[in-house]
């Protein structure tokens, strides 16, 4: 139905992995988010956006919601005076090296059959299933993730480290020596990324990923914003996500498809990720259509 896949949009370019084949796309890198308003006008990022809906037809805009608060302005505003129903801005609470995975999973699926509407909605289910964090020299002024007084206090000891998930479920714990289980993992296959900052990755590497059950650990840039989202540079950032594209996209497809009600597009879960219009109460839904699949149920809320 689609001529070119859908177009992944990221606001940086430290959210573009390098591609695992020579079948998945690139992601755009908005230069509207890059770059300061007063550099790159509003008739150039309009351009920008009318450029990629004529070459892929769909465009899905990742933005951290960590982002200054004029990189969303500005991407509401270009899809205002577009006037374009074809643009879905999605926010993530991902950390930066998860939200460059998901980034990943949304460009390998955007070579299925997926719909655009789909496969924007698919990105709130996928990140359920990223598990993000990174180990921390300090969390002293780390405010993304609930952190106890005592773990306050300790992070001033010399050498003290801390390994932190932010998603899906936030936890702290205290590393010691080279046991790398205290922090709950993913209990399915996973490849495990790591980005080092000013630490060393041994703990990652030696622990955390045995510990995990990781199936492949690879070493990634560490992200620009990535000091800034866990207010240290003392850190090694890590992310473990399904690689496989075939599970992805039998996680993707056994989820219950409807249509939005106001824009038309198919959509997973309960709001349309392109024009934001909640879906409507069972009772007031049309005949449902439901794709099954031997998938395990889903985290609450995933959908």
């Amino acid at each position: 139905m689609y001529a070119l896949p859908t177009a992944i949009a990221v606001t940086g370019p430290d959210l573009v992995l390098p591609s695992p084949d020579r079948h998945t796309p690139s992601a755009a890198v908005l230069q509207s988010a890059v770059q300061s308003p007063r550099t790159y006008s509003l008739d150039q990022a309009l351009t920008e956006m009318h450029t990629l809906i004529e070459h892929h037809g769909y465009v899905i805009a990742l933005c951290p919601s960590s982002a200054p608060a004029s990189v969303a302005q500005r991407l509401h505003a270009v899809r205002s005076v577009l006037e374009s129903d074809r643009i879905a801005v999605v926010r993530s609470d991902l950390p930066p090296l998860g939200l460059a995975v998901l980034a990943l999973q949304l460009r390998q699926l955007s070579i299925c059959d997926f719909s655009p509407g789909v496969l924007a909605s698919a990105a709130r289910l996928l990140s359920h299933y990223i598990y993000a964090g990174a180990l921390l020299g300090s969390v002293a002024k780390l405010d993304r993730v609930p952190v106890s007084l005592q773990s306050h206090a300790k992070s001033w000891l010399p050498g003290a480290q801390f390994a932190v998930l932010a998603t899906p479920r936030p936890e702290l714990t205290k590393v010691s020596g080279g046991d790398g289980t205290d922090l709950p993992g993913p209990g399915f296959a996973t490849r495990l990324l790591y980005a080092p900052g000013k630490l060393a990755p041994g703990w990652v590497t030696d622990a955390l990923a045995p510990a995990w059950h990781a199936q492949e650990v690879t070493e990634a840039r560490l992200p620009g914003e990535s000091a800034r989202w866990w207010a240290t540079g003392r850190l090694v950032e890590f992310a473990a996500a399904i690689p496989d594209i075939s599970v992805l996209y039998q996680l993707v497809s056994s989820v219950r498809r409807d249509d939005c009600h106001w824009c038309g597009l198919e959509l997973i879960g309960d709001r349309c990720a392109f024009c934001a219009a909640p879906l409507p109460p069972p009772s007031e839904r049309p005949s449902q259509r439901t794709l099954a699949h031997g998938v395990t149920a889903l985290p609450r809320g995933a959908t």
